[in-house]
């Protein structure tokens, strides 16, 4: 998970920077799916959260050429961020869920 500051004023650029960068991710063997989540309680705070096969995949993406690039793309609107990498370990779906995974 990639917690990101964006420059202030810069939010609605930002998305549309995310959604046109992650378009090039599409085909990244390993990645099984990505989010972008805006804080309810935070101005200007975003959460991208990346779900990967697994630890080996994601980190041969990291050290890619095209993770490079796809960074590239979104630094101008960010004036911090933070990462942190988690292991799932139990998902539990609510009643309106589609059962465990």
């Amino acid at each position: 998970m990639l917690r990101t500051q964006v420059n202030p004023g810069m939010e609605q650029q930002f998305e549309r920077a995310w959604l046109e960068a992650d378009a090039d991710l599409a085909d990244e063997p390993a990645s099984l799916n990505r989010s972008l989540l805006r804080s309810a309680t935070e101005d200007g705070v975003y959460f991208i959260v990346s779900d990967w096969v697994n630890e080996a995949g994601f980190r041969a993406f990291e050290g890619s050429p095209r993770h490079l690039v796809h960074r590239a793309k979104l630094h101008p609107f960010r004036s911090s961020g933070s990462f942190t990498a988690m292991h799932l370990v139990h998902n539990v779906a609510g009643a309106a869920g589609d059962g465990p995974r």
